[in-house]
C-alpha cells in the first residue's frame, strides 16, 4: 500500500522545494498572486514524488495480471468491478460506489480461421469484429477490393456484390494527412469502414465483409474493434479483420488479374441483454466536498490481449494521480473523483449512462480529463475553459512544464475518449497530447499485453496528471468562466 505523506518524500526533494524562490519554481516564474508560493511548492513535491514513485505502473500490472481482458458483459467485466472497488479502498479513497450500466446485447466471440482458396492458398490471420455475427459454417467468396470505404459507399444499393466478400483495403500508413490532422484522423478514416462496414456492404449484397486492420503496424495479428451494430430491414453478415501482411498478400493476388477466392469460419453470436457498471472512486474534499475534479479512463477492453495499453495504463495513471492528491499532508479543498466509464470500446455506454444520471449536476464537475492513447509522455498541454479562467492554467501549466510539455493556445479541448461527452455537455476539460508508444500497433490485438507499459513514461504521465489537478483542486476558481 502507498500511505507515505509527501511531506516525508526523499530529503533532496525536500530541499529542492526550499531553495525556490517566492516567485519561482524551477525555471519558470509563477505569479505569486495566481498560485501562493506555498502551493506552488507543494505542487512540485508532488510532482517529484509521483516522478519516482511506480504506483501507476502496479496498478497496471495488477489489473492485467489479476483480471486481464474485460469486455462488457463478461465473466471478466465482473472480476475488474470488484478488482476496481478493491484498488480503490486501497490506495485511501474514501467513498466507493458503482453505478450500472446497461447493454441492449451480449456477445460471443467464439473461434475465427480463414484461408486464401484460389489462386494461391495460403493460411490468413483474421479475427471477427466486435459484435458480427458468425458465418453460420463456412463461408466461401470471390474478394472484390475497395481501397476505401467511400469507394464501397459510392456503390449503388442492389446486388452488384451478391455472393461477394467485400474488402476494404485502407492502410492507416498511407492515409494523406491534410494541414491540421493529426493521426487519429488516419484512425477515423478506418473506423468508419470498421464502424459501418458491414452495413454498407449488406446493402450491396455481399455475403461478408472483410477490412485490413485498423492500426500502424505490420504485425501478422489482427485489430478487433466494434461495428456499430446491425439495422433492422438489412440483412446481417459477418465482419472480421485480417492482419496488414495478409491484406497485402491479397492485393498481391489481385494486382495478378484474377479473381481471389476466400474461405472464412467464426462462431461468433450476438446473445441477449446484459449489464456492467461505472466504478467511481472519490476523495472527499476538506472545504468544498460538493465540487469535483474529474480524472477519467475506461475499465473495459477487448477480450485479444489484456487490455494494458487500452485502457489500463489510463486506468493506472488516472488512479495513482489522485491516490498522490489524496496522500499529501491535507485532503484536497475540494473533491478528485475518479470515474472508470464502461463499454467504451462499443460505444460510450458507461459515459453516457454516467451523463444521464448527473446531467442536473454536472455543473457540479469543474474540470475533467481522461488518458485513453496509452502510458506515452505527454508531450502538450489543451486547455478548454473560460477565458477568465484561461491566466489561471496557464499559470499552472509552468509547473508541468518542466516534465517536457508545450502549450497550445488552443483552448478547445473537450476531453478525450468518454470524457468528450461531458466537455461536449459544458464541463471544462483538459487534454494533455501523448507520445503514442506504439499504441496504434498494439491496441485491440492479442499483444496488448503488460510488457509494452514503459515505467519511466507512465511516471511522467501519471506526475502531469497530479500536479494540475491538486493545483485546480486548490484553487477557488470557475472553470466555466
Amino acid at each position: 500500500m502507498h500511505k507515505t505523506k509527501i511531506v516525508l518524500v526523499v530529503g533532496s526533494l525536500l530541499i529542492a522545494v526550499a531553495l525556490f524562490g517566492e516567485e519561482s519554481v524551477g525555471d519558470l516564474k509563477v505569479d505569486p498572486s495566481i498560485i501562493p508560493a506555498e502551493l506552488a511548492n507543494a505542487a512540485v513535491l508532488l510532482r517529484e514524488r509521483a516522478l519516482i514513485d511506480n504506483l501507476s505502473v502496479d496498478i497496471v500490472e495488477s489489473l492485467t495480471t489479476e483480471v486481464g481482458p474485460r469486455r462488457m458483459g463478461t465473466e471478466g467485466d465482473r472480476r475488474v468491478i470488484a478488482w476496481s472497488q478493491a484498488k480503490f479502498r486501497e490506495l485511501g479513497f474514501d467513498r466507493v460506489w458503482t453505478e450500472e450500466v446497461a447493454l441492449e446485447r451480449g456477445w460471443i466471440r467464439g473461434e475465427a480461421t480463414a484461408e486464401i482458396v484460389s489462386p494461391y492458398p495460403h493460411n490468413i490471420v483474421m479475427t471477427a469484429l466486435g459484435y458480427s455475427v458468425g458465418t453460420e459454417g463456412d463461408l466461401v467468396g470471390e474478394i472484390v477490393e475497395f481501397e476505401t470505404f467511400a469507394d464501397l459507399e459510392a456503390v449503388p444499393e442492389g446486388d452488384s456484390l451478391e455472393g461477394k466478400i467485400a474488402f476494404v483495403s485502407y492502410s492507416m500508413n498511407d492515409y494523406v494527412l491534410k494541414p491540421g490532422d493529426g493521426r487519429m484522423s488516419a484512425y477515423g478514416e478506418g473506423g468508419k469502414a470498421r464502424g459501418r462496414g458491414h452495413v454498407t456492404a449488406a446493402k450491396r449484397g455481399a455475403a461478408a465483409i472483410v477490412i485490413r486492420s485498423v492500426g500502424i503496424d505490420n504485425n501478422r495479428y489482427a485489430h478487433t474493434g466494434s461495428g456499430y451494430g446491425y439495422v433492422d430491414g438489412v440483412k446481417k453478415i459477418p465482419a472480421a479483420a485480417i492482419s496488414p501482411p495478409d491484406a497485402v498478400l491479397i492485393q498481391n493476388m489481385l494486382k495478378r488479374g484474377g479473381p481471389v477466392t476466400v474461405k472464412m469460419n467464426f462462431t461468433s453470436e450476438i446473445t441477449g441483454p446484459t449489464k456492467g457498471a461505472n466504478i467511481i472512486g472519490e476523495i472527499t474534499g476538506r472545504e468544498d466536498p460538493g465540487h469535483y475534479l474529474v480524472l477519467g479512463a475506461h475499465v473495459d477492453s477487448w477480450d485479444e490481449g489484456t487490455g494494458a495499453l487500452d485502457d489500463g495504463a489510463g486506468v493506472g495513471s488516472m488512479m495513482a494521480a489522485a491516490a498522490f492528491i489524496g496522500q499529501m499532508e491535507t485532503r484536497p479543498r475540494r473533491s478528485v473523483r475518479v470515474l472508470l466509464f464502461a463499454g467504451e470500446e462499443i460505444g460510450f455506454y458507461g459515459v453516457n449512462a454516467y451523463h444521464e444520471a448527473h446531467k442536473d449536476d454536472l455543473h457540479e464537475h469543474l474540470l475533467g480529463a481522461e488518458v485513453d492513447s496509452g502510458g506515452g509522455r505527454v508531450h502538450t498541454l489543451i486547455s478548454g475553459v473560460g477565458e477568465e479562467s484561461l491566466p489561471y492554467v496557464r499559470e499552472m501549466y509552468k509547473l508541468v512544464a518542466p516534465l517536457g510539455i508545450d502549450w497550445s493556445d488552443a483552448n478547445d479541448s473537450k476531453g478525450s475518449s468518454d470524457m468528450s461527452v461531458l466537455g461536449r455537455a459544458g464541463m471544462p476539460a483538459l487534454s494533455f497530447m501523448q507520445n503514442s508508444n506504439d499504441y496504434m500497433k498494439y491496441h485491440h490485438t492479442p499483444n496488448d499485453t503488460f510488457d509494452k507499459i514503459i515505467p519511466e513514461d507512465m511516471r511522467y504521465l501519471t506526475a502531469a496528471y497530479a500536479t494540475m489537478f491538486f493545483l485546480a483542486a486548490e484553487m477557488d476558481l470557475d472553470f466555466r468562466k
